[in-house]
């Protein structure tokens, strides 16, 4: 399962690497504007993602192979029926004339009927049926077990898969909404870069600033436009990668409607959500099969010592030229006893085996893997929590002192770099408190797949109940 960062941290994401930043294109792009939710980009994701669909397929598979393991199970019961004209050369099955002389005696007269044709005609009705049955196999009851165990296994990688659309949806989402919130922060920056600069502008006609002031407010200004086209940019493309993720035409015109939402998480200690984890974490249940799966497997091999019984019948019905009917009927029992292919039994039963050892140290890992996981989740949303805190009370100095020095400019007691610094300074604070919320938002929404319960959790993870 991925937990790493997130989508905006991947460079050039592409399907063919990774099939869940694909998707199949369900609408073509329209002049409107789609007005897309948190959570219906969540539900097209759902509906979607190129991810998803493998997995859903690998799913479908499974249980084909399951259905096919049961027919080993039930009895094959087969039944045919023909009805034909057919032409006979008995020359060309051995009935020539000299054989036929050899048995005049039978006939009439002891000559062979004048009307006897070595070219016979017949119509031939038939209709058969077949029963087999295997009444016991060690390795065919091993086998429905092991394709149980697989079936289950590609179902919780069915919902593993799911939980990483969520989260990487959910990720871009909260990314491109960051990405809004730096475009409009970057204008209101131009806009009173703008005012900075014509006031430099006229004080410098009227001969009370220096031209020094006036080219200081011009690149400042020119600065704060080179960060909003370079803010645009970053939006639109991080919104072409959402729209990927969930199926909507890369031309298709959207608008998020759902802000960055802050709330803080209620304490939760690292033993309660490992309770949950270990419950809730499809990839741990996954795996669980896994070993199941291959547990049976072994035991296939370890029972092909056994002896196999089985059923087998037959009844079949014909007339020819009408003359009236006649049954077949069998009915056999086979009792069938492996005698000498140890070697191959034997070397079918390590391999299994060390697939089994496998499938249980990786077990193992996986759940010390969460432990790490979810102790890390914990620590990031804390950690995060401080960092928003922290950024919101530089945001509110940095418009203090911003306030401060506009106030000293327009009253001539400083020229106008403290004031470009200041608004520089502000920037920055802003920039650092949208990508500090960012994070914050992305650590729960981690922290919640790291607890197994992000699809069905992540508005309350993310404060929005």
């Amino acid at each position: 399962m991925a937990l790493a960062g997130g989508s905006a941290q991947a460079q050039n994401p592409s399907s063919a690497s990774d099939p869940f930043w694909g998707s199949v294109t369900v609408e073509p792009a329209t002049d409107g504007t789609l007005k897309l939710s948190l959570d219906d980009a969540v539900h097209r994701g759902l509906e979607t993602n190129l991810g998803l669909r493998e997995a859903e397929a690998n799913e479908l598979a499974l249980k084909g192979q399951k259905n096919q393991a049961l027919q080993e199970f039930l009895p094959t019961v087969k039944f045919s029926a023909d009805t034909g004209f057919y032409q006979h050369d008995l020359v060309a099955l051995g009935f020539n004339p000299n054989i036929l002389s050899k048995f005049t005696s039978l006939f009439p007269g002891g000559k062979v009927p004048p009307g006897l044709t070595l070219i016979t005609k017949d119509t031939l009705t038939d209709a058969q049926f077949h029963l087999d049955w295997t009444l016991f196999s060690g390795p065919v009851i091993a086998g429905w077990r092991a394709a149980g165990a697989a079936s289950r296994s590609a179902y919780f990688a069915k919902m593993t898969a799911r939980g990483q659309v969520v989260q990487d949806v959910a990720t871009q989402y909260l990314r491109s909404v960051a990405d809004g919130s730096e475009v409009e922060n970057a204008q209101a920056q131009v806009a009173e870069a703008q005012v900075l600069f014509n006031h430099a502008h006229l004080a410098h006609l009227a001969g009370t600033a220096a031209n020094l002031d006036e080219v200081r407010a011009q690149v400042q200004l020119q600065a704060q436009e080179q960060a909003v086209i370079a803010a645009q940019d970053q939006l639109e493309k991080d919104l072409i990668l959402l729209k990927r993720e969930i199926g909507v035409d890369p031309g298709q015109k959207i608008e998020l409607t759902d802000t960055s939402p802050f709330n803080e998480l209620a304490v939760q200690t690292p033993e309660e959500v490992l309770a949950i984890a270990y419950k809730d974490r499809q990839d741990y249940q996954n795996l669980q099969n896994q070993a199941v799966e291959f547990k049976a497997v072994h035991n296939a091999y370890r029972s092909q010592r056994l002896p196999t019984l089985s059923f087998s019948s037959y009844y079949g019905t014909s007339t020819v030229n009408g003359a009236g009917t006649h049954g077949d009927f069998t009915a056999v029992g086979t009792l069938s006893v492996p005698l000498f292919r140890e070697a191959r039994l034997r070397g079918d039963e390590d391999a299994s085996r060390a697939q089994l050892q496998a499938v249980q140290a990786q077990l193992d890992d996986l759940r010390v893997k969460i432990d790490q996981q979810v102790r890390s989740a914990l620590l990031d949303v804390t950690a995060d929590a401080k960092l928003v805190d922290v950024a919101r009370s530089n945001v509110d100095l940095a418009a203090r002192a911003l306030s401060d020095e506009t106030d000293r400019v327009n009253a001539g007691v400083d020229d106008n770099l403290p004031l470009v610094t200041a608004q520089a300074s502000l920037a920055t604070a802003q920039t650092n408190l949208v990508e500090s919320m960012y994070q914050y938002n992305v650590s729960k929404i981690l922290l919640a797949r790291s607890s197994g319960v992000l699809e069905q959790q992540y508005r309350i993870f993310l404060g929005e109940q």
